[in-house]
């Protein structure tokens, strides 16, 4: 097996150019090249195989094509967020995305959101998506790091300097509950392991829209669970023992939408017969379950697309951040029925 490296020299030789001009093409710097000389080079580094040292190549075009996109390891994700079925289809259309726009995708998960800083600098990177932290974390950030950054729900009234992409998660509680309401449930619990950020203006939308319907809603239609699953089945447990105060749920999130439902059908519970269950996301297994969930949609496709055009003008220095607040949509199937 030859491992022989073609070099720079070899192909100027080859061709009977000089090393600068071979150099010059394989960074970008072409203007005072003519064009058949350039093709030719392009053509001769394409078929000699040559691989230029990336690091090199960025360092001389004084720029960056790296692009990091960070998740939260908190706690609270059980070190699995990159399994949570939201994060990993951000992540597969925003790696489409960004490789459209010619970036090279960099995946981080971070607690420290000092260390961040640290490696942006190191690598050089041209910017970061952000998901999963909180919004002191990216105004600390900010303070410390000049590299352009996008968030993911950054749930701030105004942003400083960096963009956030999200949903209208108000709007989206409000769509979940007026649907709940015109079906004729009025006793509905909500179901969330927060009262903070998305889930908190969810539950917004939901009272909302009982109180349009004049439909009273107690602070105890509240059911806090737990992120850790052992103690979520204890919840669920008492839940179940409180199911005839209750028509149907509304869950912040479509996995908690279809682990109740699955609770509550090994109890022997017939969704949407004896009771009703939406969720919130529309991710993959919400259609594939039975039966089929219910849920408040978002476009992660166009989220994802959004954040790249964001990201791409701060790196451009065209804006200093923006908002941009997404719409929501519902996705009637099969887990709520007519109140009977």
């Amino acid at each position: 097996m030859n491992e022989y490296r073609v070099t720079i020299k070899d192909i100027a030789e080859e061709l009977g150019v000089s090393t600068a001009t071979v150099s010059n093409v394989i960074h970008g710097k072409t203007k005072k090249i003519s064009q058949q000389t350039v093709e030719k080079v392009q053509e001769k580094i394409e078929e000699s195989g040559y691989l230029p040292n990336m690091a090199a190549v960025l360092l001389a075009q004084n720029t960056s094509k790296i692009v990091c996109i960070v998740l939260s390891n908190d706690a609270k994700y059980e070190n699995k967020m990159i399994e949570d079925p939201f994060v990993s289809g951000m992540l597969n259309y925003l790696s489409k995305e960004l490789d459209k726009n010619d970036y090279f995708v960099m995946l981080k998960e971070e607690s420290d959101i000092n260390a961040i800083a640290r490696y942006a600098s190191i690598w050089n990177m041209a910017g970061l998506v952000l998901i999963g932290f909180c919004a002191a974390d990216y105004e600390k950030l900010r303070r410390n790091m000049h590299i352009p950054f996008v968030v993911v729900d950054s749930y701030q009234k105004d942003v400083h300097k960096y963009s956030d992409v999200g949903i209208d998660n108000i709007e989206g509680g409000f769509v979940a509950g007026s649907y709940l309401i015109k079906m004729g449930h009025e006793k509905i619990m909500f179901l969330s392991d927060n009262d903070e950020d998305c889930d908190h203006d969810r539950y917004v939308g939901l009272t909302n829209a009982l109180k349009e319907a004049k439909i009273p809603f107690d602070k105890k239609d509240f059911k806090m669970l737990s992120p850790f699953k052992e103690e979520r089945r204890k919840i669920y447990e008492k839940l179940y023992s409180e199911l005839e105060d209750y028509t149907a749920a509304f869950a912040a999130s479509d996995m908690y939408a279809i682990e109740f439902m699955n609770f509550l059908q090994e109890k022997g519970v017939n969704i949407p017969k004896d009771f009703s269950i939406i969720g919130f996301d529309d991710i993959p297994l919400a259609s594939m379950v039975h039966p089929a969930l219910t849920t408040v949609a978002q476009n992660l496709e166009l989220r994802a697309k959004v954040a790249v055009e964001l990201l791409v003008e701060l790196i451009h220095g065209t804006t200093e951040g923006r908002m941009a607040l997404l719409p929501v949509t519902l996705k009637e199937r099969g887990s709520v029925g007519e109140k009977r």
